[in-house]
């Protein structure tokens, strides 16, 4: 597995846009993705089942996008910021109950 965090200078508005140009298929091997405010703009949490299949969606999906979200944001598109990689040692996703469901 492949895990990292990366604190991106961005708002929520061009995080909304990125993610509308993304769409909504699933991204190929991504595990979790994770988005949380942080003073100065937002951290991504992300675990994928490798390094490779983080990078094809990036490259594939994200980048292409990047300039027109920010662009219709008024904001600059700033350097890809270093992605921060962790060691995930484990991972637990707990579904709600039917109860909590309904």
């Amino acid at each position: 597995m492949y895990a990292f965090t990366q604190d991106l200078p961005i708002t929520t508005d061009v995080y909304a846009r990125i993610m509308k140009g993304v769409g909504t298929a699933p991204a190929a091997g991504c595990i979790l993705h994770a988005v949380v405010r942080i003073d100065g703009g937002l951290r991504y949490i992300d675990v994928w089942e490798s390094r490779e299949a983080c990078d094809l969606f990036l490259e594939e999906r994200v980048h292409p996008v990047l300039q027109a979200a920010f662009s219709a944001a008024g904001a600059t598109l700033p350097q890809e910021p270093d992605r921060n990689e962790v060691e995930l040692i484990d991972l637990n996703v707990f579904p709600p109950t039917p109860a909590e469901v309904a």
